[in-house]
C-alpha cells in the first residue's frame, strides 16, 4: 500500500518531466528536418552542376537550374538558400547555402550541398581525320 506521504508524488513528476520530454522530441524534429534540408541542397547542387558543366552550360544555367529544384523541392525546410556557380574552361561547381526552418527558438542551423566536376568537351581521337 502507498502512504499518505507519496499522494500526488506522480502528477508532480509528469509536470516536471513533460517539457523536458517536448524539448527532447522537438530537439529530435529539429534535427531531422536539419538532414532534408542537407538533402535538398545537395540535390540542388547536382542539378546545377548538371547543367553547369554541360557543353552548351554556363555559370546561370546551373543557377537557375539550381534555383529551380530548391523552388520545387524546398518548401519551407530549407530558407533563405543562396546558390553559387563558377565555371572555368576546365571545371564547374555548384555550391548551395541555406538556413533550417526553426522549431526552436535561438537555434539556427545552416546547411550546404556542393557538386563539382568537369565541364564536358567533345574531342576526337588522336590520328582520325
Amino acid at each position: 500500500m502507498s502512504s499518505r506521504r507519496d499522494r500526488g508524488a506522480v502528477s508532480a513528476q509528469l509536470v516536471v518531466l513533460t517539457p523536458v520530454l517536448m524539448l527532447l522530441l522537438l530537439v529530435a524534429v529539429q534535427f531531422a528536418l536539419a538532414w532534408h534540408a542537407q538533402h535538398i541542397a545537395q540535390l540542388a547542387a547536382s542539378q546545377g552542376l548538371a547543367d553547369a558543366r554541360a557543353a552548351d552550360g554556363d555559370e546561370s544555367a546551373g543557377s537557375d537550374a539550381a534555383q529551380a529544384a530548391i523552388d520545387n523541392t524546398a518548401g519551407r525546410v530549407l530558407r533563405q538558400a543562396r546558390v553559387h556557380t563558377s565555371r572555368t574552361e576546365s571545371a564547374a561547381s555548384v555550391r548551395v547555402d541555406g538556413q533550417v526552418l526553426p522549431l526552436i527558438p535561438g537555434l539556427n542551423l545552416t546547411v550546404s550541398g556542393r557538386a563539382e566536376g568537369p565541364v564536358e568537351r567533345f574531342t576526337t581521337p588522336e590520328g582520325a581525320p
